[in-house]
């Protein structure tokens, strides 16, 4: 049986690419090329606040063993001034998108769902706290 020509085509975009990989390795060290990575946010992870890294600790302690209790508590800080990625948005709607996600972690936690959700909300709080204590700018 001869390889049909689909097969073949296959075969050389195959080659090609791994000719440009290896080529690529030859000249990307001394290239100096710089790649920036920009994540997508959706509108109920962009809404979690920037807390101090002890209350944010605390929600993430909360988060693990109450689902949704800690993002309960950090729906307040938003009140109290945090700051989010969602700069656009007022206020309440910040706050009101927190409860939501609360909500559904609470609901959801019956099926394990909320509760791995709840914990790495709790997770993302944290490692946002790190990034204000550290002055690392978030968005660029």
């Amino acid at each position: 049986m001869e390889p049909s020509h689909k097969d073949a085509e296959t075969a050389a975009a195959a080659a090609a690419v791994a000719a440009a990989a290896a080529a690529d390795r030859g000249t990307s060290s001394s290239s100096g090329v710089v790649v920036q990575v920009r994540e997508k946010k959706g509108p109920l992870r962009a809404a979690i606040p920037y807390m101090p890294f002890p209350v944010a600790v605390i929600c993430l302690f909360l988060n693990t063993f109450v689902p949704g209790l800690g993002t309960f508590v950090s729906a307040f800080t938003v009140l109290c001034g945090a700051r989010t990625d969602l700069p656009d948005r007022h206020v309440c709607c910040v706050f009101w998108l927190n409860i939501a996600a609360a909500l559904i972690q609470m609901l959801t936690a019956i099926v394990m769902v909320g509760w791995i959700m709840s914990i790495f909300w709790g997770m993302d709080m944290v490692i946002l706290a790190s990034y204000k204590e550290q002055g690392i700018p978030q968005q660029l």
